[in-house]
């Protein structure tokens, strides 16, 4: 199983990036996608997640309204659109898959044990 992600670079504040991840040696029909960042030295945070097994959508209250997601199965590529990006997205972002769960929404929990990651994209917002 391989994820690699692209779309990262350098964007002004409020301005947008799609970040992209294609997989293969998976069908992403059967999986749970999620799309994590993470700043050095900082916890590794959840961003947006999307279950394909009821096509529920999750979103980190950080991001909710600004960040869709979204896939492609035919591609097997998920997407996230970032809107009204802010300094504080400065991140690297990393898709991940699960078979079983991104988030939980009862207990408000990401899955940060995913099955597999990609090896990240950065993203640097300028304020």
């Amino acid at each position: 199983v391989q994820l690699v992600e692209s779309g990262g670079g350098l964007v002004q504040a409020g301005g947008s990036l799609r970040l992209a991840c294609a997989a293969s040696g998976i069908t992403f029909d059967d999986y749970d996608i999620g799309w994590f960042r993470q700043v050095p030295g900082l916890e590794r945070e959840g961003v947006s997640g999307l279950s394909n097994s009821d096509g529920n959508t999750y979103y980190g209250d950080s991001v909710r309204g600004r960040f869709t997601i979204s896939s492609d199965n035919a591609k097997n590529t998920v997407y996230l659109q970032m809107n009204s990006l802010k300094a504080e997205d400065t991140a690297v972002y990393y898709c991940a898959i699960d078979s079983h769960w991104v988030f939980d929404p009862i207990a408000t929990m990401w899955n940060y044990g995913m099955a597999y990651w990609g090896k990240g994209t950065l993203v640097t917002v300028s304020s």
